[in-house]
Order: structure tokens, then sequence, then C-alpha cells
């Protein structure tokens, strides 16, 4: 069982907010923190990248960014603006597109962003597990889908809407499990990423329902206890059995939304020896008893289908 296919799958994402940005001469543009996973796909040219904690690189054409806990970073000119340059609202152009620096200056870098949907109730959690900032280059994949975005976002054909949200969500997915990734912020890119610690993470996934203990998890790694359990809490960013629990609970959620099952074989399928026990521990965890969040679920999905307004959402990528 791939524990990185298990949290994509349970994420649900999709990438329906999307515009076209040019930009030339100096400029910047920050991206503050909503909380909403974004995206920056750059088609062609260069610009210089600022991350929240002030480190700066250079992207370039072909790179791709997504921010799956929405956190807050700066684009800018390669040479930084100074004063009433920086952060001007951008020019919105005859076919839609978003021009930021002087209107006289040529574009020098053209880029796709956007916002993208984690459909899951638990998506803040499980981007949580994720990097704050994947940045994406080399892949020639993801260069290959990039091509592909750009010529749906320039053409005028039909259906191209939804063929570049498909395009996106597949960007999305080879982002998440490519190479660079693994080696950024702690969470579970980081955790698969080391050999010992993928062998307990893979064990967790192919059978939740385990009464596993820190010691059968050290064991299936080959380390100690008190090895394993500081390796795995760096890694993850959480230790454990806390992680072991919130993917329990994540399947158990899943499983009371879907409604196909009794509470008992939620349960028993998320590794409790009773309804009784996962009730206890389900209220604990997540605030509402089970049946409850089966019933408040259903409402939500569809007040949520009544109330969804992309066209406010896109103006404020």
């Amino acid at each position: 069982m791939d524990p990185l296919a298990q949290i994509v799958a349970l994420l649900q994402p999709c990438a329906p907010f999307s515009k076209r940005v040019s930009a030339g001469g100096r400029w910047s543009v920050r991206s503050s923190k909503t909380g909403e996973p974004y995206y920056c796909a750059v088609l062609e040219g260069s610009c210089r990248l600022t991350d929240d904690e002030g480190k700066a690189k250079t992207i370039v054409e072909g790179d791709f960014l997504l921010a799956p806990s929405g956190h807050s970073f700066e684009l800018s000119s390669l040479t930084p603006p100074k004063g009433d340059e920086a952060n001007r609202a951008p020019t919105i152009l005859p076919d839609g597109e978003f021009r930021h620096g002087p209107a006289a200056c040529k574009p020098d870098v053209q880029l796709l962003v956007g916002h993208c949907v984690f459909r899951s109730p638990d998506a803040d959690l499980l981007a949580s597990l994720l990097p704050r900032l994947i940045h994406v280059r080399n892949e020639e994949r993801l260069a290959t889908l990039v091509k592909l975005v750009s010529g749906e976002a320039r053409a005028q054909r039909p259906a191209r809407d939804v063929i570049v949200e498909r395009l996106l969500e597949v960007l999305f997915i080879e982002a998440v499990r490519s190479s660079e990734g693994l080696a950024a912020s702690p969470g579970l890119l980081r955790g698969l990423a080391d050999d010992r610690l993928a062998l307990a993470l893979r064990r967790m996934h192919e059978d939740p329902t385990g009464p596993w203990s820190i010691a059968q998890l050290a064991s299936a790694a080959s380390l100690s206890r008190s090895a394993f359990f500081d390796r795995f809490r760096a890694a993850m960013g959480v230790a454990p059995m806390e992680y072991l629990l919130a993917w329990r609970m994540a399947l158990a959620k899943k499983a009371l939304r879907e409604k196909k099952v009794s509470i008992a074989k939620v349960a028993e399928q998320v590794g409790y020896s009773s309804a009784s026990t996962f009730t206890v521990a389900f209220t604990r965890y997540v605030g509402v008893p089970p049946a409850r969040y089966a019933r408040e679920s259903t409402a939500d999905n569809v007040r949520s289908a009544h109330e969804e307004n992309p066209s406010a959402k896109i103006a404020s990528v």
C-alpha cells in the first residue's frame, strides 16, 4: 500500500481556479496566507521567488510551485522593486490576462497561477503532512505537463477549462511525489524518503487495524524504540502513535461520510474492538459522536453544493 497515494486519494485534489499572469520591468506581488493551497507554473521567462522565511531563489521556465497549506510567498522581478513599484495592483488585459509592472515594459515572464481545492473534510490534517512549499525543477514529466497546460491556457478551444483543470490535477500529484519535495520540511514525504521509516509507514497503511505499538513499529523499521520514536517525530513532525490515530480517524471519517457500513463495521475497519470504544475515541478526537458526524457531513455536502462560488475565489488569487 502506497501511503502517498492514499493521502492524495483522501485529499481529493482539484484545481478549478486559474488565471494567466505576465510581468515586465520592476514588479512584485505577494500571495497572502489564505490557508487555501495554490500553485504557480512558469510558462516562459524567469522571476524571483521569496518564501515566508525570507529565502529567495530564481524560478525559470518549466518550474512548478505548490503550497499545499497555503503559506505565503512573494514573486517579483529579478531586480526587486523599490517603494511605490512594489505590490501594485495588476492591469487586467482584454483577453483576461493579469499584467504586473509598468505597462510600457515588455513582459519577461509568463505564469499560470491559481487555487487548488481539497474536497476532503480532513484537508488541513492531510495537507499538514506535506511540505510547506514544493518547488519542482528538471522533471521531464512535469515540464511536459506544464507545456500542455500552457498550450491549453492560451487556446480558445472547446472545453479548454475542463482540460486545464484535469492537467493541473495531474501536475499536483506529480509535484507532490517529486524527488525534490522529499527532502523538504517535516511531513509524509520526508518520512517516505527515509528507507527505515518508510517500512513502518507502509505497515501502518497496509494494516491500520493492527494493534501497533512503538516496539512493533520500531522492529519493522529495524531500529530501537527510542531511535525510531525520535527519528519518526523529527521527519514527520508528529509522534508515531499520533500519526496512526490521525490516519485511522481520516479513514473513519471517509467511511462514515459514505454511509456504506454500520458504525460497528467502521470501528472494526480502523482497529477498534467495539463500537463503544471507537465512539469514545472518535468523539474525543473529532468533537462529535460518529453518528452525528455522519448526519452532519451529509447536510454540509448539500449546503456546499449550493454555496460554492468559483468566480469569487479566482478573483482573490
